[in-house]
């Protein structure tokens, strides 16, 4: 090959250099790869940023810079008094801050409300580790035993009895209601010329049932007379209770087949729940009692939520397998119960529990206004509960079921070792985002003369004392704050349970 073939393939001159390559890492790379990547970002960037400048920065300055932070009354939240246009006023707070978090509780008696919190948070926090052992045990305390110590707590009282005593006045209860509707149509077929005989014959049959369900309980009623002729009536009551709960739990467990463990753990329930008795004193009277309409702010909001939060999983549970029921009976009635809470509005059910419900329980069975809202809200919560439920459990294949039915396990162990563990796992989601909205619907309990911490808030800004411009910014926006953390805080936490439990999914 000649120098001049050569010369045509062989370049003579540097490759000129090429530009820096573009940085896709730190804060640069995040703002040209997230931010300014392409025009529409670029738009949408740039609203933000104004939007973020327009809202923020007046809503920091209200609550920071221009905020007056010490004060006796509302002259210190004049802007003539503190020389500046004045923000939040933050001594408001201050003053009505014991209100927010306890209502109307006696301060003597506040005590009882931190120590709840405290229990609640040293029996909460294990349960949301998944790597603490004895998750059963604590799950245990936490959702049978705490209930019970703060309600000892939080409302004080003593015991009269216990289980046998309890069930006994109920069933009897119930049994007079019936017998009571029973004379009343009775008296009415006597009255009534077209259907009369027939009203007068039902009425008898319902009185005829009645007598029958109140010698059915002549033997419970005849223990509870005896053990309240007993000089202790509790601690005879929880021997007797405790020793037919066991026996029954070992029975129904399949007796020594099964081990002894049913009967043990009955019977270690019981002395734990003996122990709690004697250190609280609820055989003697217990703590000073503290009605509930006493309670307010803070503490009625998180009972309200967290007891029906509780409350609304297992109804929901149950309502979502009986709609997916093969006994027509079952299915109908959990349509129907579902259908019907989620077709009235929350405010109409805490009016018919609050004012309606007394009439449907026992005579001489009084229900507190607390529970009652408490009843309304679960059921309520629960019908939504059960929808979210069963979408998960129709994203599981049928194929599950028919392998549990392979290996010999029954429609009870399939359903709650294998399927419903799966269902909640798609379902996580849509369960979190309905306990945040009832953990702000409780805030509808103000029509019913509950104060939770809205209505405690509202009942503050009464006070003319703190009657300022900027008061009622100032108290919305505490609140605000306090609804944020905890929805928030749910919101994070069912996100890193829900990466937990689908780490096997991901690539």
């Amino acid at each position: 090959m000649s120098e001049t073939t050569a010369s045509v393939f062989v370049r003579q001159e540097l490759i000129a250099e090429r530009a820096a390559p573009v940085k896709t890492t730190g804060f640069v790379g995040f703002l040209r790869t997230r931010l300014f990547n392409s025009p529409t970002n670029i738009l949408l960037t740039i609203v933000s940023a104004l939007l973020l400048w327009f809202v923020a920065v007046p809503a920091l300055k209200f609550l920071l810079v221009d905020a007056v932070w010490s004060g006796t009354d509302r002259n210190a939240c004049l802007a003539e008094n503190a020389g500046h246009p004045v923000g939040a006023c933050w001594p408001f707070i201050q003053a009505k801050f014991s209100q927010l978090m306890y209502g109307f509780y006696p301060e003597s008696e506040r005590w009882r409300v931190n120590l709840t919190y405290v229990l609640a948070a040293i029996l909460l926090l294990p349960l949301l580790i998944p790597r603490l052992p004895a998750k059963g045990l604590n799950a245990g305390l936490f959702f049978f035993a705490f209930p019970v110590v703060a309600f000892f707590l939080l409302h004080g009282g003593g015991l009269q009895g216990f289980g046998v005593s309890w069930t006994a006045g109920i069933l009897s209860g119930f049994s007079d209601s019936i017998g009571e509707a029973g004379r009343q149509l009775a008296k009415a077929g006597q009255t009534t010329a077209v259907i009369g005989p027939v009203l007068w014959a039902l009425g008898k049959l319902v009185v005829l049932l009645s007598t029958g369900i109140s010698w059915l309980l002549r033997p419970l009623t005849w223990l509870r007379d005896q053990i309240r002729i007993s000089g202790q009536p509790v601690w005879l009551d929880l021997v007797v209770t405790a020793a037919i709960v066991s026996v029954l739990l070992f029975w129904l467990s399949g007796g020594t087949r099964s081990g002894w463990r049913p009967l043990i753990g009955s019977l270690a329930f019981f002395a734990g729940t003996g122990i709690v008795i004697a250190v609280m004193g609820i055989d003697r009277g217990g703590l000073p009692v503290v009605d509930t309409r006493l309670w307010g702010g803070l503490l009625v909001t998180l009972v309200l939520s967290v007891t029906g939060i509780v409350a609304s999983m297992p109804v929901g549970i149950a309502l979502a397998l009986g709609r997916r029921s093969t006994i027509p009976l079952i299915r109908i009635f959990s349509i129907i119960f579902i259908e019907f809470w989620r077709g009235v509005p929350l405010i109409t059910v805490l009016f018919f529990a609050t004012y309606m419900l007394p009439l449907f329980v026992p005579t001489g069975f009084t229900v507190d206004g607390l529970v009652r809202a408490l009843i309304g809200i679960a059921l309520f919560a629960g019908a939504y509960q059960a929808e979210v439920i069963r979408g998960g459990l129709q994203a599981i294949p049928r194929g599950q079921d028919e392998a549990a039915s392979a290996l010999g396990l029954s429609w009870w162990k399939a359903t709650a070792l294998i399927v419903m563990p799966q269902a909640l796992r798609h379902v996580i989601p849509g369960l979190v985002n309905s306990f945040i909205a009832l953990f702000k619907d409780t805030s509808l309990v103000l029509i019913v003369a509950l104060f939770d911490l809205l209505g405690s808030l509202r009942a503050a800004f009464s006070d003319p004392v703190w009657a300022t411009p900027t008061t009622l910014f100032t108290g919305f926006a505490f609140t605000g704050m306090i609804y944020f953390v905890f929805c928030f805080g749910m919101s994070r936490y069912s996100l890193f349970v829900e990466h937990r439990l689908n780490a096997h999914r991901r690539n």
